[in-house]
């Protein structure tokens, strides 16, 4: 199983990215799907995550600047950033709760992509 995440880059505040993740390899099922980052010296963080039945929740410092979905039919979910700000500038990590047989349900990551935002 592998999740790839791709869409982030450099871009003035102000500006907008879109953020793209796709699950590929043998799974029977996904669940929740979610964006988290983590900047230099500090934890990763949650930044919204949905279900799947698009259920979302997001973190209090993107609300209304970022909007995730899902498409169930490619494995596939995306993050649309607007507004962007410099604090917004972390590698971002995609994730999906998959059930993979004969382990069951297991949380799985994606290699991070680097979002740079500029003052």
């Amino acid at each position: 199983v592998q999740l790839q995440a791709f869409g982030g880059g450099l871009v003035q505040a102000g500006g907008s990215l879109r953020l793209s993740c796709a699950a590929s390899g043998t799974f029977f099922s996904i669940n929740d799907m979610g964006w988290y980052r983590q900047a230099p010296g500090k934890q990763r963080e949650l930044v919204a995550d949905i279900s799947r039945g698009n259920s979302t929740n997001y973190a209090d410092s993107v609300k209304g600047r970022f909007t995730i979905s899902r498409d169930n039919r490619n494995n596939s979910v995306y993050l649309q950033m607007s507004s962007l700000k410099p604090e917004d500038t972390s590698v971002y990590y995609c994730n999906a709760y998959l059930f993979v047989a004969p382990l069951g349900w297991k949380d799985y990551w994606g290699q991070g992509t680097l979002v740079t935002v500029s003052s």
